[in-house]
């Protein structure tokens, strides 16, 4: 993909603990337009926030990248200094974390937090930087009164629009989501996601958003990875992946999500517990829970197959396997 803005190849992280390492990402690739909402769902434990903190270079020990590339604008990020990463954060790319509490300073104001992070990359008056600020707040529909509030003054929604205004400072082209909505109800989730996806159709930046929330994406994202025991089992358009999921963990996901509408139906789930990731399983890591498993799948580990427009990592969709019994 020649114009694209971030480029993973073969991305692996562990963490590094007393017994074996536990590889929580394990050699994941794909790439990103500029503009384009890519969401990334999973059991818990699959490894989503630790891809998504690898690609922002926040790890912390015990976990390490053990191999792979991250290529933002043509530049190898895993290759960076911390002084060089410090330079792009916020002005090139930015984060948004799970919990906006605890990423903000409780002891700042919310103005004082920006103007932090405004001089740390340029030389800046009070009054550019009260302007870029009231301005960041009127994107998402923060009174500029809120300026010399602390965050427990905030409520989590305000907290967590307050966060994204902090992302887009700069006016980045990437910003990376980590379960933004997980600590809303589901009206302020609706509200913020929508602001969300009119800010990157006003402003054009590309999103990366983590969520165990099937709903969310299936209406912002453009395109949907699914992630299992630290890898990609399906990545491809959002509308196509909802409406024919090709590999057995995506239907199961989808069988456990319930729907406000149509008749009821069973909701389904899947069975047994998500690997030890210091101990993977022979073959296919989702054989063990497989409905659908063949004696194929546990003899080897299957590629990420191309079919179409989408990838799957599933023998019944490879030419070792088809797609029979």
């Amino acid at each position: 993909m020649a114009d694209a803005i971030l480029d993973v190849r073969e991305i692996s992280v562990d963490y590094l603990t007393r017994g074996s390492p536990a590889r929580a990402v394990d050699h994941v690739s794909f790439e990103l337009r500029p503009g384009e909402f890519l969401g990334i769902v999973g059991e818990s434990g699959c490894g989503k926030s630790t891809l998504l903190f690898a690609i922002a270079q926040l790890l912390s020990p015990p976990a390490q990248i053990t191999g792979g590339e991250v290529i933002f604008k043509g530049t190898n990020m895993v290759e960076l200094r911390e002084k060089a990463l410090r330079a792009i954060r916020w002005r090139d790319y930015s984060v948004v974390m799970q919990s906006a509490m605890n990423a903000l300073n409780p002891v700042k104001t919310i103005g004082a937090q920006y103007a932090d992070a405004m001089r740390a990359h340029q030389k800046i008056s009070k009054d550019a930087i009260l302007e870029r600020s009231r301005e960041v707040f009127a994107l998402v529909g923060i009174d500029p009164v809120h300026l010399r509030s602390f965050p427990h003054q905030l409520s989590g929604g305000m907290r967590q629009r307050a966060m994204i205004a902090m992302a887009l400072l700069f006016s980045p082209d990437l910003i990376v989501m980590d379960e933004p909505t997980s600590a809303l109800d589901v009206v302020a989730q609706r509200a913020l996601m929508v602001q969300i996806k009119e800010l990157q159709r006003e402003l054009g930046f590309a999103i990366i958003f983590v969520t165990h929330d099937m709903s969310l994406v299936s209406h912002f994202s453009d395109r949907l990875a699914v992630m299992y025991a630290g890898r990609f089992a399906e990545l491809g358009p959002t509308r196509e992946v909802f409406a024919s999921p090709m590999h057995p963990y995506t239907v199961g996901l989808f069988d456990a999500f319930p729907s406000v509408n149509g008749p009821k139906v069973y909701i389904g789930g899947i069975p047994g517990a998500p690997p030890d990731l210091a101990a993977l399983p022979g073959g296919c890591s989702f054989a063990p829970r497989c409905p659908r498993a063949m004696a194929l799948c546990t003899g080897g580990e299957p590629e990420f197959y191309q079919v179409a427009e989408r990838r799957v990592r599933c023998f019944r969709h490879g030419p070792e396997g088809g797609d029979g019994d």
